[in-house]
């Protein structure tokens, strides 16, 4: 058969559905005449009459009964195949591949993407830890993970997290045997816990603000990290000060396992944020991480 017999076939099952050639070639985008037109030229190749038509109303004949129970299962077959694929299309699925610090991942990634996970098992996705500033489209990351202020301007931000602030710890051991810095500039005097930055291969400067007097000190000791959790472990052993996450020491603090330094001094960063290109095109499975990770306006207050 033609392929344009096909579309005759497909006009006569909406003239046998709808029973009414006006009523058809609405829902078929086509005039009255032209699809009365087809239908008689389908009729004149197959050498039977398929509908009985009146001036009020339309009928089946037996061929045309017998023509349309036999096409009407089957099309409906392929159309629900074909929703079928477009469902599937828009289905989440993939891997979704963020770049991100260990800080990030305990406080803004984690807790909100468990969730996701469970409700959408198709979405895979890969989490690299490290507090390197990757650049994500080299390596081809979908996104990446940094405070709001570190963000180039040519990407798109989605804030995740809340405010925090960094704070100096050590353990009560380690303040009963070596005391409190006063101030930042004393830290140099004290033993420390530093963290390096992956990115730039230099260790952090630690940042302290007070009365809009800022301060970058540089401070040394027998470990450095390149995360915060290891930092967390050495301070609570004894081992010096670190400058961490608060929210990561809150609990250690409350219960007297860890003491809080120059507590004054310690600024608040802008939160986290999800940032990638502006020209990125979305799929379903990153929109769905990128809604679950999104930091709700009602968690602010």
């Amino acid at each position: 058969m033609q392929r344009a017999d096909m579309k005759d076939l497909l006009w006569f099952l909406g003239v046998a559905r709808e029973r009414n050639f006006t009523k058809a070639a609405a829902k078929l985008g086509t005039s009255q005449s032209t699809l009365s037109h087809t239908i008689k030229q389908l009729e004149g190749r197959l050498g039977v009459r398929l509908l009985t038509r009146t001036t009020r109303s339309v009928a089946l004949t037996d061929a045309g009964e017998r023509l349309f129970h036999s096409l009407a299962p089957r099309i409906e077959q392929i159309e629900a195949d074909i929703a079928g694929l477009v469902a599937f299309r828009d289905k989440p699925a993939g891997t979704v591949r963020l770049t991100l610090s260990d800080h990030a991942l305990q406080t803004a990634i984690w807790p909100r993407l468990q969730n996701a996970l469970r409700d959408y098992p198709d979405v895979k996705v890969e989490l690299y830890g490290d507090n390197a500033m990757r650049n994500i489209v080299e390596e081809r990351f979908d996104a990446g993970v940094r405070l709001g202020e570190n963000i180039d301007k040519d990407m798109i931000a989605v804030r995740i997290g809340p405010d925090w602030r960094l704070v100096a710890i050590a353990s009560p051991d380690y303040v009963k045997r070596h005391g409190r810095p006063a101030t930042p500039q004393e830290l140099v005097h004290h033993v420390c816990i530093n963290l390096r930055q992956t990115t730039v291969g230099g260790l952090y400067a630690w940042e302290f603000e007070k009365d809009g007097r800022e301060l970058r000190v540089r401070v040394d000791g027998q470990l450095t990290f390149n995360s915060t959790l290891p930092m967390i472990e050495a301070a609570s052993s004894g081992y010096g000060i670190a400058y961490v996450p608060e929210n990561l020491v809150g609990p250690r603090i409350a219960e007297g396992r860890l003491t809080l330094l120059l507590d004054e001094w310690s600024p608040r960063f802008s939160g986290y944020h999800l940032y990638y290109p502006s020209r990125r095109q979305i799929s379903p499975a990153f929109a769905v991480i990128v809604e679950a990770l999104r930091y709700r306006d009602q968690e602010r207050a």
